[in-house]
């Protein structure tokens, strides 16, 4: 009965790690969380991959988690979209510089999500990386004549995309002069 008790004990431990890396913590993260070395953190991250891809009902479980979770990050979205469209509202431009970086934030941890989860294949991942980046580029668009418009948050704005920029990146503002 012991075993069938350290069994179920192992489980345990094994689901509530794989609940931490499917949220998007690395093993280091979990590891500090949950007070297990990382080593084993890793080791029990990887024997579930093992039995996840073995066990039929085991993968449809992950995947009707995975779609709950992805349904989840899709209304912070839209959450994060309604802060943005009320802060245009109210002229709150700190708060719309907010918004727009969470929802950066949100659909760049939801693609970590699914690649951690194996969900999306090369192809996949390409076509939601474009998207990204596409909507990227038209909340820059936004950000950048936000700051031609309003020259008194110019320097806010660009700290901020200067924050989020990648290595090397230029991100030029041009000022109208009226």
């Amino acid at each position: 009965m012991s075993t069938e008790k350290d069994l179920v004990d192992h489980l345990d431990q094994v689901n509530t790690v794989v609940t931490e890396y499917l949220k998007g913590n690395d093993p280091t993260v979990i590891s500090k969380e949950l007070d297990i070395p990382r080593t084993r953190v890793v080791q029990l991250i990887n024997e579930w991959k093992v039995m996840a891809s073995a066990n039929d009902a085991i993968r449809a479980r992950a995947k009707e988690a995975l779609v709950g979770a992805d349904t989840h990050y899709t209304k912070l979205i839209t959450k994060a979209y309604e802060v943005i469209d009320e802060s245009s509202l109210t002229s709150n431009l700190s708060a719309k510089t907010a918004g727009i970086k969470l929802v950066m934030d949100i659909e760049s941890k939801r693609i970590d999500m699914l690649q951690k989860a194996g969900l999306l294949e090369n192809k996949e991942l390409a076509e939601e990386m474009v998207e990204i980046e596409r909507r990227q580029e038209v909340l820059v668009g936004i950000l950048r004549d936000i700051a031609s418009s309003h020259p008194e948050v110019r320097d806010i704005i660009m700290q901020r995309l200067s924050a989020i920029a990648k290595e090397g990146e230029v991100i030029t503002v041009v000022h109208d002069v009226q």
